[in-house]
């Protein structure tokens, strides 16, 4: 049965957006083949969505936000102390973008060119991040895991050290198999830093 305006929601588009762009890829998708995905008027697209950019933009915020949601989960769980929090914050989001890479690759190119359009999802997913970091961080203080006396400084300092484990530019490397214990090494160094003089 084919979708009706009345039935046809923000989310809907947005999940064909995404099946538009992985197999047309970013410079060929438009407005009018997700309408013809869905069966409706393009028309009916910019009824949610008033340009191009905006849904693009939409699709990326989403794809991000899910990111975001995942690590949330790590970042609010207190049955865990602050160093496992952390370390297993950062593992998953190098878990998740090696998956997102090796898995669905055409998509996943197609997000880094999406996430050079979308200045502000992108630039509000990072302040997110960062501030995931710092709020364990902080716990970490106050437990007197760490030592750190600016933990919002920290937090920078911890997600752009790790940058060749989350970066999309260094996706190449993710694969290699020394990969996981070069992940184990930095993270051992970080938090041995983070703890502050023995």
């Amino acid at each position: 049965m084919s979708p009706t305006t009345e039935t046809l929601t923000a989310e809907r588009i947005l999940e064909a957006t995404e099946e538009v762009l992985r197999r047309h890829g970013p410079a060929k998708a438009t407005v009018v083949d997700v309408a013809r995905a869905l069966g409706v008027s393009h028309g009916s697209v910019y009824r949610h969505f008033r340009t191009k950019a905006a849904l693009r933009e939409a699709v990326t915020k989403r794809w991000l936000d899910r990111m975001s949601e995942t690590l949330s989960v790590i970042t609010a769980d207190e049955t865990r102390t602050p160093e496992t929090r952390l370390r297993d914050w950062l593992a998953a989001l190098f878990a998740a973008k090696r998956r997102k890479a090796g898995e669905d690759p055409e998509l996943f190119a197609t997000y880094m060119v999406l996430a050079g359009e979308s200045g502000e999802a992108v630039g509000e997913h990072l302040a997110d991040l960062t501030g995931q970091l710092t709020r364990i961080i902080e716990a970490g203080v106050a437990s007197g895991d760490f030592a750190t006396p600016h933990p919002r400084i920290s937090a920078v300092a911890v997600f752009q050290a790790t940058g060749r484990f989350h970066d999309p530019g260094y996706q190449r490397l993710w694969e290699r198999p020394e990969a996981q214990k070069d992940f184990a090494a930095l993270m051992d160094l970080l938090l041995r830093g983070l703890r502050g003089p023995a």
